[in-house]
């Protein structure tokens, strides 16, 4: 079991990582929250299902699966609302074959 976690979490510390990559180099906001979001949600629930794993079935891996579950949940929702007020503020997405 302790393989099997410490597979996880160097799993989802990967995708955390590539996802701060990405919100270096990409271009504009609308670029960065979707890559940021779609790594950064699978990295947390890798990284906290490993910490689950390792854990083992106590009061602390039901902590843990509450919070996996709300990331989750809430993660998608709040890039949504972050692209849409960035939009709603005037910024355009850029179009960077155009130019």
């Amino acid at each position: 079991m302790t393989w099997l976690a410490i597979f996880l979490i160097v799993l989802g510390l990967f995708f955390l990582v590539v996802g701060s990559i990405g919100m270096l180099r990409l271009p504009d906001v609308f670029s960065r929250a979707h890559a940021l979001s779609l790594t950064d949600s699978l990295g947390a629930v890798l990284v906290l299902a490993g910490l689950a794993v390792y854990e083992g079935f106590n009061m602390n891996f039901l902590r843990i699966l509450v919070v996996l579950v709300l990331i989750y949940l809430l993660n998608p929702v709040i890039s949504h609302a972050t692209i849409r007020a960035a939009y709603r503020s005037g910024l355009r997405p850029t179009d960077k074959e155009s130019k």
